[in-house]
């Protein structure tokens, strides 16, 4: 009931300083107005506060705003008495702190732990976990077994591979070296490529890829790159950096394959250009953007004539207009493309 009391008594008091304020703010005199937020301000200063009135009102955050007010006098007083809700605050927060570390070390002396009592605990909080991994799944299963041998639960979870979505580190190795510290960091990031692929691998190329070294790949393939390109810091720079980024690409693990199994022999890679290095997916996306472009350059190329002959089939109109290339060999028809005029569709045909 006396808390009550105090906290309904302090919100008055901020009520009373902060209409005041308010008042003093927006009228151009505001002598009065100033000096009733004042008075409020300094019986606000002189109430006895504790933390659980400071949380339960919330005063304190309403109270910075006057700390920012136009009026300096104001601005001073609502400032000492934030600092002073602070102090009190801080203070009582340090005390509690002391206080429960005195009653915790007291209650630790008075109650020494039995030490069989905290053995039989700690027994029965101990248990076994059994984790089997399948190497041909890449699956891991881990099963806890408490004290009596039977198992409590079953968890199957995917390798680290899997979970991760990264592969596995290459293995430390010695690749030969060549005495040439760049050819030689050539040949560890083509080992550390082709080491991945054990892991991209599906199950009916297993064989394939494990009879495979990638240590004696990499070598080759560096070796015939020297011997056409040069050092990769020449004139056929930009090619390397296009084969070390395609053969390390996380998305294009068909390429990276195709150099370990020799479907891309070391003499045919020289030979690649950055487009058949790509995998699937990024050929198909080049492809369409050339097919848009080949399109949009005849549209605008050649002489176009209206006709009633060809229907669209996005608006069932016949108002249509046309033109007609050579996009293939002599002896193929021409590549017809028709234009919509009523919702501008386009489509082409031989």
């Amino acid at each position: 009931m006396l808390t009550e009391r105090k906290e309904k008594e302090l919100l008055e008091l901020f009520e009373a300083a902060k209409k005041a304020a308010e008042a003093a703010e927006s009228e151009e005199d505001g002598g009065a107005e100033e000096s009733r937020c004042l008075d409020a301000l300094a019986q606000l200063k002189a109430f006895p506060v504790t933390i659980q009135l400071l949380v339960s009102t919330q005063v304190g955050k309403r109270l910075r705003p006057l700390t920012k007010h136009a009026r300096n006098n104001i601005q001073d007083l609502a400032s000492d008495v934030f600092a002073l809700w602070k102090k009190v605050v801080l203070e009582q927060t340090s005390g509690d702190k002391k206080n429960g570390n005195v009653e915790d070390k007291n209650s630790v002396k008075a109650k020494p732990a039995n030490p069989e009592n905290v053995k039989a605990e700690k027994l029965q909080k101990t248990t076994h976990v059994k984790v089997e991994k399948s190497s041909k799944t890449g699956m891991v299963k881990v099963e806890k077994i408490d004290q009596n041998g039977t198992p409590r639960s079953a968890k199957v979870v995917e390798s680290e591979t899997a979970i991760t979505g990264r592969n596995p580190p290459a293995p430390l190795v010695c690749v030969p070296k060549c005495n040439d510290a760049m050819r030689d960091r050539i040949r560890e990031q083509l080992y550390e490529a082709l080491h991945k692929v054990s892991s991209e691998a599906k199950e009916d190329v297993w064989e394939e890829v494990n009879a495979c070294d990638p240590i004696q790949v990499a070598v080759s393939v560096e070796s015939v790159l020297f011997k056409h390109w040069g050092r990769s810091n020449g004139s056929h720079k930009i090619r390397y950096r296009s084969l070390m980024f395609n053969i390390k690409d996380a998305k294009n693990p068909d390429f990276r394959r195709r150099v370990l199994l020799g479907q891309v022999n070391s003499e045919g890679i020289v030979h690649l250009s950055s487009e058949e290095m790509a995998s699937d997916e990024m050929q198909q996306k080049n492809q369409q953007i050339k097919q848009k472009a080949l399109f949009h350059c005849e549209l605008g190329g050649g002489p176009k004539a209206t006709t009633d002959q060809f229907k669209c089939g996005r608006c069932g109109q016949r108002k249509t207009t046309y033109h007609q290339m050579q996009t293939r060999s002599a002896d193929e028809p021409m590549t017809t493309y028709v234009t919509c005029i009523n919702c501008n569709n386009h489509w082409k045909f031989c």
